[in-house]
């Protein structure tokens, strides 16, 4: 793999960003939605919760189809669904419309999740598909840093409304550069007809190999801690510490920031170390900062400075998690690779879906529920990663 980021890798990036572009943009506009729909704050945070459903239930989809069609035409239609889903956000009248088109926003979006992955294991093989995977990061990472602090911003000036246009203008841009610019990376012997039993056939083999399973839940549970953090922070660093929704962005595109960091210091030591190594040691700091944040938050000794630190280890950790567990989770999957994109995909962003929805539902004026969640999702991607990593392929 080249030291330089090709093109089309970061087309994939940019695509790969529509997800936490479309989670992250609205996050500090929880409280004027929540004030403006006449709604508790709860249902506004389901309505990312019903997003990352949306998410997983579209991507055993796209995998089939992309592994059938291709790449690009898959994509492109999922932007048109995303384009409208996003018109239909910003001219919504009550919560319940609002949320009906985050789920159909999600479902468009989708494609950016399995399609890219895909791509890049057309491209690469394990060591320099965790390597890719750790670029995307870098790429895709400025949307959660940059799109709290511009949703901040146009929520100040403009409501929340133009937050939903603004991804309608992203997801026309995507459009226009996947049509003019992607270029078809499925090798016509690889094409995997569109029937039923070769679609089941392919998922039950994937249910049914071990490695891809537990590699998938190593990432996907790290995820989801990631998740509800994401849905409970602005309640946590708003309400909880009082930081003014503008500012929000700032504390957000940290964490963010080392996220990336960690990811890119992954990919710079794939060079000479293996995905396991770093796998494995990666999810032991990411169960000792969430276990430390539990007992801080326990002990009533937790403050903004103690969290911001906590939440920095668990995103930094994560940022070695979540490409190295991919790449191991597709190693193995050359023939159904856009079959196995789709399934990471839903498995990862399940495990997200459910640990939103318990930080939404778990209400308290302290940050122990968020905490709390972080370390179950960070000791149970420990263990998964165990799991995964013993020597046997397959659960058969």
């Amino acid at each position: 793999m080249s030291r330089s980021l090709p093109g089309w890798l970061i087309l994939m990036g940019a695509l790969t960003a529509i997800g936490p572009f479309s989670i992250d943009m609205y996050l500090p506009a929880f409280p004027a939605i929540a004030t403006n729909l006449g709604v508790p704050r709860g249902d506004v945070e389901r309505t990312l919760a019903a997003y990352l459903v949306g998410m997983a239930m579209a991507q055993v989809i796209y995998g089939p189809l992309a592994d059938r069609f291709g790449r690009k035409l898959p994509m492109l239609g999922g932007l048109v669904l995303y384009m409208v889903a996003s018109l239909g956000c910003a001219v919504a009248g009550n919560i319940e419309t609002l949320t009906l088109w985050r789920v159909v926003q999600a479902l468009g979006g989708a494609a950016g999740v399995v399609i890219p992955r895909a791509v890049i294991r057309d491209h690469y093989e394990t060591q320099d598909a965790a390597r890719a995977m750790s670029l995307l990061m870098l790429i895709m990472g400025l949307a959660p840093i940059l799109a709290p602090l511009a949703g901040g911003q146009l929520l100040a000036f403009v409501g929340w409304r133009s937050l939903f246009w603004l991804m309608m203008g992203a997801g026309l841009a995507m459009f226009v550069a996947v049509l003019f610019i992607m270029k078809e990376s499925l090798a016509p012997e690889r094409v995997v007809p569109l029937r039923p039993q070769i679609i089941a056939s392919n998922y039950w083999a994937l249910l049914r190999h071990r490695s891809f399973i537990f590699h998938s839940f190593a990432g996907g549970l790290g995820q989801a801690g990631m998740f509800a953090y994401i849905i409970g922070s602005p309640r946590v660093f708003i309400e909880l510490y009082g930081v003014a929704p503008q500012y929000y962005g700032l504390l957000f595109g940290t964490n963010a920031a080392a996220l990336i960091i960690g990811s890119q210091v992954s990919a710079r030591l794939l060079r000479r170390l293996a995905p396991p190594l770093l796998q494995r040691r990666a999810q032991s700091t990411l169960a000792v900062a969430s276990l430390v944040a539990v007992v801080l938050s326990a002990s009533g000794l937790m403050s903004l400075p103690l969290l911001m630190a906590c939440l920095i280890a668990y995103m930094f950790s994560q940022g070695f998690v979540n490409p190295n567990s991919a790449a191991l989770a597709l190693s193995e999957q050359g023939k159904r690779l856009g079959a196995a994109s789709a399934m990471l995909g839903t498995l990862q962003l399940s495990c997200g879906a459910l640990a939103g929805l318990v930080v939404s539902l778990w209400q308290t004026e302290s940050s122990l529920p968020l905490t709390t969640v972080l370390a179950v999702c960070a000791c149970l991607s420990w263990g998964a990663g165990r799991i995964a990593r013993r020597p046997a392929a397959s659960l058969a």
